[in-house]
């Protein structure tokens, strides 16, 4: 091979992460231009009577579902680690359950579950001995309250994941040392064990926290008027693009602090470990301890999984009881939902490979491209909303200049949704992308060097030789991106073709028109799917413990790379 062949597929593989990269970026960009370019007019309107009451429900929003989360995945994630007890193993992976379940579906669910003549109040008052809902009823779900409870119940696992990997490989030598210089095991966790486990801790909460500033469909459902609510609304109902752009920079403010609080939380923390060292093993936990620790994890399972895919369960059965089939239009948003999902999951994939591969080919060189692969994971940080809105402005100019270079009419790349699956494809680039790149990491160079010494160009050796060894991590991004791309809501609301329904958002259709028969059945459909990463996941941390359980704090760096990448772990922020 001439030496020309080399240099010119180094250049083409950055060329073509470059292009990933500044595919990312454009959405970013085009919000800065349209926030600064839009008429003004509004913003004294939006700053005085929207701004300051959505950023503060927004802010105490998170700060709610933050300390909710953190509480509950690190009591289950430490009971599970630390203890033995009755149902310990179905808990540890059942506790990943919610994950199956998106924040809107849960509040769909609990808006009925929980309304005053619902099922739950209906049984409550039968046995207090009421007869209507003047005599007693709940506390309105419909507040800042209920949706921290709620979401908290859905966004939990992100810690429980992170804290969970990091529990099961602290050397149990340390906990005995705190011990035997006169600690209570309480005092252990707090003043030994919590530490050490800080950096998955921020990771797992900074995940929660992106998704709750993502959401759209709970907090419009339980009347909470969020940062995100008020970006949707302004644009929508006012048709105030250039508003709503300025609200989204103001989201994009939250967005970096967030990332900026998770590096703080992480950047100070060293670990030195030893070869072989003794990992903790779980102490057994008899009579009412063990029935206590078994109903502290049941309880969130209970909430966040069981009743609202119960209730599911039971409106989809009731419906088809009486003869009430699927609609002609459902199964027409189901069949978008399965093309938008395919459509995402391949342009992902190859993006994200693409961009794996090409920072494996230029490590050694000058300037090596792993700040392309930074970049391209920013998709992940930024809200659906923001990310449409930032989109649009780029996108309407490249389907203008199609249309005429084309002669077609109208706006060829929105009507037939490439920009929609373009949108979702950079959000959740990063899922695959940390896989692909964690697989590529555990290859060695000398698989390359032999193909290269054979005479195979760098295509070659990536089609011939690595595509064969990455497909489990190839897979397992794929049906991460595959699933999160059917329950995509607020991209979806925004950026869909006109006529265009998916599961997601004939769901929200249906809430809003509060006919929940038949959005049962839609959410019923986006909860299935959602159960395929939930077990892959409970495999990976199976795989994972056994391995760890083995292999001592050795372990740390696979298992703990399973479980942030598999999730979509926060992207560096650029330096």
């Amino acid at each position: 091979m001439s030496a020309v062949g080399p240099r010119t597929a180094g250049a083409l593989w950055r060329s073509a992460s470059l292009a990933v990269a500044l595919a990312v970026l454009a959405p970013l960009v085009g919000l800065g231009w349209l926030a600064l370019g839009g008429d003004l007019a509004q913003w004294p309107h939006l700053a005085r009577h929207v701004l300051p009451q959505a950023a503060l429900n927004t802010l105490l929003l998170m700060a709610g579902v933050g300390a909710l989360v953190l509480l509950i995945g690190t009591a289950c994630a430490w009971l599970v680690s630390a203890f033995e007890f009755p149902g310990r193993g179905v808990m540890a992976w059942a506790l990943l359950l919610p994950l199956a379940m998106p924040t809107y579906i849960v509040a769909f669910a609990y808006l009925d579950l929980l309304h005053p003549i619902g099922p739950i109040q209906g049984a409550i008052r039968l046995l207090l001995g009421y007869d209507s809902p003047r005599e007693f009823r709940l506390p309105d779900l419909r507040s800042l309250p209920g949706a921290i409870v709620l979401l908290g119940l859905v966004l939990y696992p992100y810690v429980y994941l992170t804290a969970r990997a990091m529990f099961m490989t602290q050397p149990a030598n340390l906990m005995e040392a705190a011990r035997t210089l006169g600690e209570s095991r309480a005092g252990a966790f707090f003043r030994v064990a919590l530490p050490l486990a800080r950096p998955a801790l921020a990771v797992g909460v900074g995940l929660a926290l992106l998704e709750t500033l993502n959401d759209i469909g709970a907090s419009e459902f339980l009347g909470i008027q969020t940062l995100t609510v008020a970006v949707y609304t302004t644009w929508i109902t006012r048709s105030d693009l250039a508003g709503a752009a300025q609200l989204a920079c103001a989201m994009l403010l939250i967005v970096v602090a967030l990332l900026w609080l998770e590096r703080r939380g992480r950047q100070q923390q060293r670990f030195g470990a030893a070869q072989r060292m003794r990992p903790m093993q779980p102490r057994r936990l008899y009579a009412v301890s063990g029935w206590a620790a078994l109903a502290v994890c049941a309880l969130p399972v209970l909430l966040g999984f069981v009743l609202p895919a119960a209730y599911l369960v039971a409106e989809t059965a009731k419906r088809l009881s009486q003869g009430q089939w699927v609609s002609r239009e459902l199964l027409a948003a189901l069949g978008s939902s399965l093309g938008l999902a395919a459509g995402v999951t391949v342009l992902t994939v190859v993006a994200a490979l693409t961009v794996a591969w090409a920072t494996r080919q230029l490590a050694s060189a000058p300037n090596p491209a792993r700040w392309q692969a930074r970049v391209a994971g920013l998709g992940y940080a930024v809200p659906g909303t923001v990310l449409a809105i930032g989109l649009l402005t780029p996108a309407l100019s490249l389907d203008a200049a199609l249309a005429q270079l084309l002669g077609l009419p109208g706006l060829p790349l929105m009507t037939a949704g490439v920009v929609l699956v373009a949108a979702c494809a950079i959000r959740f680039l990063a899922m695959p992308l940390g896989g692909i790149e964690a697989g590529l990491a555990r290859l060695p160079p000398a698989l390359e060097q032999s193909a290269r010494l054979l005479g195979e160009s760098p295509a070659g050796t990536l089609r011939r030789v690595h595509l064969p060894l990455l497909r489990p991590a190839l897979a397992a991004g794929a049906l991460l991106v595959f699933v999160d791309a059917m329950k995509e809501l607020p991209a979806t609301l925004l950026l869909r073709p006109p006529g265009m329904e998916t599961l997601a958002t004939w769901l929200y259709a249906e809430a809003a028109r509060g006919t929940y028969e038949e959005g049962a059945v839609a959410a019923l459909a986006i909860v299935l799917a959602g159960l395929a990463p939930v077990i892959l996941l409970a495999r990976q941390r199976s795989d994972g413990e056994e391995h760890a359980r083995g292999a001592g704090t050795a372990a740390l760096p696979a298992t703990f790379a399973t479980a942030s990448s598999a999730q979509g772990a926060l992207p560096e922020v650029p330096r």
